[in-house]
C-alpha cells in the first residue's frame, strides 16, 4: 500500500511517500480501505516526539480515518465487510489501508461523506467531551471559544451552540472572524486586539464568561483567567501557540474557578463505550443539521507535508484531510 512514512522524529521531521505492507486482519480488529484521513495538530506533536504516544520509527502517522471495512479479524461482531465507517487509530491513517480496534470503529450515516467523516471524530469528540463531560456547560451560559476558526475551535463553537450556549468566539484576522460568524457565533472578537479583556467584559456586562474552551494556551489562556466568571470553568485542550501557561492558584480560589485538562484520546483506553456513544450522538446532530462540518482543505495523500504545514502555521480554517487512492472493499 502507499503511505506517508516518518523515518525520523524531530522538530524538522518530514514525511516520505513510499510503500508499506498491507495490514493483516488481527483478532479484535478490522482493516479499512481508507478513503480519507484527518490531519490533526497531534500529528505534528507525534512527528516532533512531543506527543503522549511515541510509536517506534519508522511509522505512518494519522489518528483518524474514514473508509470501508476491508476485512474482519477473529471475534469482531456488529461490523461487516463493505460497511462505511470512521475509525480512531494509535497511528497509521496516512495510508491506503489501516488497522483499527473494533472498539474504535463507528458506522457512518449515508449522507456524511468520507472527507467530512475523516475529520469528524477527534475535533467534534474533543468539543463535546470538553464542554459536556469536563465543563458541564448548560443552556443559557456564555461560552468563550479561543481559536474558533481552527479545526477543533470551530467544532467547539458549533457544539456549544447545539447545547444552547451563547458563544463568544475569538480568532485572528477578518477572514477567520467571518468563518466563526458564519458558524453561528453570537459575537466574534479579534484575538490580536489589545483590549480583548475589556471587550469580553463589556459583552458580558462585567460578569465574565461561564466556560472557556482553550486549544491555544499563551495569551488566550491569560485572557481566559481574566474574564472567567465566578464559578466559571476553563478547559485546556492544547497549546497551539507553543506556550504552556502557568496557572495562578489564588485566582482559582478567589473566583471559585475550576480548570480542567482534556486528553480526549485517553477515553479510548479508559472509557471507550462513552466515547463511541458520544460520536454516535454527534453524528445524529450532524444528520439533523445541528452541526455543519467545515473541511477547508482536501489534499492528496502524497501532499501530507503541505497539509501539516497548514496546521503548523495556523493557516487552516476548519479541518484538513488527505484523500487516498485505495479501492473500496
Amino acid at each position: 500500500m502507499k503511505a506517508m512514512i516518518c523515518e525520523r522524529i524531530g522538530a524538522d521531521a518530514t514525511l516520505v511517500f513510499g510503500e508499506r505492507p498491507d495490514p493483516a486482519p488481527e483478532a479484535g480488529r478490522v482493516t479499512i480501505a481508507v478513503a480519507a484521513a484527518g490531519v490533526n495538530f497531534a500529528d505534528l506533536l507525534m512527528l516532533a516526539g512531543r506527543y503522549q504516544e511515541k510509536p517506534p520509527v519508522p511509522f505512518v502517522p494519522g489518528l483518524e480515518v474514514a473508509g470501508t471495512i476491508n476485512a474482519l479479524g477473529a471475534g469482531v461482531e456488529g461490523l461487516a465487510v463493505g460497511q462505511r465507517v470512521l475509525a480512531l487509530l494509535d497511528h497509521g491513517g496516512y495510508a491506503d489501508y489501516a488497522s483499527a480496534r473494533a472498539d474504535d470503529v463507528v458506522a457512518l450515516p449515508d449522507d456524511v461523506d468520507d472527507a467530512e467523516a475523516a475529520g469528524f471524530a477527534i475535533a467534534y469528540g474533543t468539543a463535546l467531551s470538553a464542554l459536556e463531560w469536563r465543563a458541564g456547560l448548560q443552556a443559557g451560559e456564555t461560552l468563550l471559544v479561543h481559536g474558533a476558526a481552527g479545526g477543533v475551535g470551530l467544532c467547539a463553537l458549533e457544539v456549544g451552540k447545539a447545547m444552547g450556549a451563547r458563544v463568544i468566539a475569538t480568532a485572528r484576522g477578518a477572514e477567520r472572524l467571518e468563518v466563526a460568524r458564519r458558524a453561528g457565533a453570537d459575537l466574534v472578537l479579534d484575538s490580536e486586539r489589545a483590549d480583548l479583556v475589556g471587550a469580553i467584559g463589556e459583552a458580558t456586562g462585567g460578569r465574565g464568561v461561564d466556560v472557556v474552551f482553550d486549544p491555544i494556551g499563551g495569551r488566550p489562556f491569560e485572557v481566559a483567567m481574566k474574564t472567567i466568571a465566578w464559578q466559571g470553568r476553563i478547559v485546556i485542550v492544547g497549546f497551539a501557540s507553543g506556550d504552556v501557561p502557568s496557572i495562578r492558584a489564588n485566582v482559582l480560589l478567589v473566583k471559585n474557578v475550576a480548570v480542567s485538562g482534556l486528553y480526549w484520546g485517553s477515553y479510548r483506553r479508559h472509557d471507550p463505550a462513552r466515547l463511541r456513544d458520544g460520536l454516535r450522538r454527534l453524528l445524529e446532530w450532524r444528520v439533523r443539521g445541528s452541526l455543519r462540518p467545515v473541511v477547508s482543505a482536501r489534499l492528496p495523500l502524497e501532499r501530507a507535508n503541505d497539509a501539516l504545514d497548514l496546521l503548523r502555521h495556523r493557516r487552516a480554517t476548519g479541518k484538513v484531510v488527505l484523500l487516498t487512492g485505495a479501492p473500496p472493499a
